[in-house]
């Protein structure tokens, strides 16, 4: 009778222990573990931030660097590599590597800096179009001078230097500051993506505390 009830004790346990949830693999695919496609992403849309801003340049060589805003391409070019260092390092569970930790903070700082750099972008692009789309511009030498209202006497004056055609101030210009509003604006939702990935699998994702099964077990259900 004591070894048949001990018989069917144990193998409840084990009948137990084999509901259980197993736990976490370890070997999961890094596509699971980080989302590639975001990565992706950054990259594409810095390279297309920075080729439109290299296009404005050859506009006229006198724009302002806030009317030609390679560097917000650049810097999310940067965010990208880190995204894929991130999903080459080897997956370490509780942050317990300190390159996967350091290079999660990096890409995390550099994803909220990006944001705000897109939308300054955003700001800049939207605000010189909306004057771009107004100008009364008229050939001057080699130069294209540009105002708003030519009836008044005090008006700003916009002077764009080595440019033959005006119609590349009144045409090309705003198509290219639309085109940086629209891809800046897709390039701060996916940096916000990313962050938001970022602080989510840092402080949204903890072990409750609850054990399941035997105590020899040590599974641990994770919420």
């Amino acid at each position: 009778m004591g070894q048949g009830r001990k018989g069917s004790s144990d193998k409840e346990g084990r009948k137990k222990r084999d509901e259980s949830p197993a736990p976490e693999d370890g070997g999961k695919c890094r596509v699971c573990r980080f989302p590639l496609l975001v990565a992706l992403l950054q990259l594409l849309l810095g390279v297309a931030v920075t080729v439109v801003a290299f296009l404005t340049v050859a506009v006229s060589p006198s724009l302002l660097a806030r009317e030609t805003p390679h560097w917000a391409g650049i810097v999310l070019c940067l965010v990208s590599i880190l995204g894929f260092i991130l999903y080459c390092v080897t997956y370490q569970p509780d942050e317990r590597s300190s390159v996967q930790f350091i290079v999660k903070l990096l890409y995390f700082v550099l994803c909220t800096i990006g944001l705000v750099l897109s939308v300054l972008v955003v700001a800049f692009a939207g605000h010189h179009h909306s004057q771009a789309s107004n100008f009364i511009c008229q050939e001057a030498a080699e130069d294209c001078v540009c105002v708003l209202d030519p009836s008044d006497p005090i008006a700003r004056t916009f002077r764009y230097e080595d440019v033959s055609d005006c119609e590349a101030i009144t045409g090309t210009l705003p198509f290219y500051f639309l085109l940086q509003i629209f891809l800046n604006l897709a390039q701060a939702l996916v940096c916000a993506v990313g962050a938001f990935i970022m602080w989510k699998h840092r402080y949204q994702v903890f072990f409750a505390g609850l054990q399941i099964g035997s105590p020899s077990t040590q599974q641990w259900q994770k919420v």
